[in-house]
């Protein structure tokens, strides 16, 4: 029973079981042994941050979407550095939908899902490219009780579940009480938090400090047509030079490998028209265990064990690889995989130089929108005991 227990203490049997705990580790004391083997059974394989970002895309909403759109890979990269306690590290999915716009549907209540939770990072990207604003009804309420049913937000208690709703408007409006939906989302253990787009007195009259404050989130008033201010340091050439290398190393396969492939230098086109610094946050992003891309890279497809190149078809294959046979593709697979780490090795040492040099000349440097989730995903990703390295 002492051996246990102390396996319980140290290791919470992760090893002996192979099982991949949460961070918010329930420490109860266990009778027997019988309990302790059946909790573990059904502890769930994988743990999960997922952030739901609802964006209003009224007429006044241009300066929110630009932000969105330069400061999503900081979200990103933030959660490259976290860990479940002191376990493993989670993995992260994001969701996004627009409400309050003229051109979608009303039987809708003008929401519409962008896209449902996701871990490709490209697609996410190219659907946040393609927002456009036009004016319209803002249903604060509708939209959150919306996101609550259509996305798979799973039942782990340890999982952290977030819901970012920015707009400008009264968050009254709608025929459904947004107390209501706070009401839902605190029983499936999802926190809301909201970002006024405006005076955070003004924020707080019109209900968004009320539809924060229901589930335990952060309320924040953001200037979103301030213009991202973005420092440039000695390390960014190099950084963005290497992220051209990085490309090279994907083999398209399949029949959406050549669209995906295109999709993946598109969304560093979309990045460039931001800022150079989008373009190497991008990288980081890149240069990350988040971007995973097995649906149509034979590398990350082999490695994660999607694919056996045995059963590859050569019209399947891209054209350097046509007519190969099966050791010349492993091989050249390898050749590419190794190629890949090396990049990405020195992306992140490069970026931790990075890092270091921003904080020694930050002044503003974050944006107005970057700030509000940031901190509030700090905060309540503390509460879950999630730790960064």
């Amino acid at each position: 029973m002492k051996y246990f227990k102390h396996l319980l203490g140290i290791t919470f049997f992760t090893i002996a079981t192979g099982t991949v705990f949460g961070c918010n580790l329930h420490t109860t004391e266990y009778k027997s042994t019988a309990l302790v083997t059946q909790t573990i059974a059904h502890k769930p394989a994988k743990q999960y941050v997922k952030i739901a970002l609802l964006l209003d895309t009224s007429n006044s909403m241009d300066g929110l979407i630009n932000q969105a759109k330069a400061q999503l890979w900081d979200i990103v990269n933030e959660f490259t550095h976290a860990k479940c306690g002191n376990y493993t590290r989670p993995s992260l999915q994001i969701a996004l939908y627009e409400y309050g716009n003229d051109n979608l549907s009303s039987n809708e209540g003008y929401i519409r899902q962008v896209i449902g939770f996701t871990g490709d990072l490209d697609e996410l990207s190219e659907k946040l490219f393609s927002l456009t604003t036009n004016g319209g009804e803002e249903y604060c309420g509708q939209v959150i009780q919306t996101s609550l049913k259509q996305l798979d937000w799973g039942k782990n208690p340890d999982d952290l579940k977030m819901i970012f709703i920015a707009g400008n408007e009264p968050f009254t409006q709608g025929r459904l009480n947004y107390r209501d939906a706070a009401s839902n989302a605190k029983e499936k253990d999802i926190i809301v938090n909201t970002i006024f787009c405006g005076n955070y007195e003004q924020g707080i009259s019109t209900k968004w400090k009320s539809g924060a404050t229901l589930t335990g989130g952060e309320y924040m008033a953001i200037d979103h047509n301030k213009q991202v201010v973005h420092i440039n340091t000695p390390y960014d050439d190099v950084i963005i030079k290497l992220n051209s290398r990085l490309n090279g190393t994907y083999i398209s396969y399949g029949a959406l490998g050549a669209e995906k492939k295109i999709q993946q230098e598109m969304q560093d086109s979309n990045a460039v028209e931001m800022a150079e610094a989008v373009v190497v946050k991008r990288a980081v992003s890149k240069s990350s265990r988040f971007y995973k891309n097995s649906g149509w890279d034979l590398v990350d497809a082999v490695e994660d064990d999607e694919v056996d190149v045995s059963e590859l078809k050569d019209k399947d294959l891209p054209s350097e690889l046509k007519g190969k046979s099966e050791k010349e593709i492993k091989e050249y697979i390898a050749s590419k995989k190794e190629e890949r780490e090396a990049i990405q090795k020195q992306i992140q040492e490069l970026n931790r130089k990075r890092e270091v040099y921003i904080a020694k000349n930050q002044k503003e440097e974050a944006g107005e929108l970057e700030n509000a989730l940031l901190s509030a995903i700090k905060n309540q990703a503390a509460k879950k005991d999630y730790k960064w390295d």
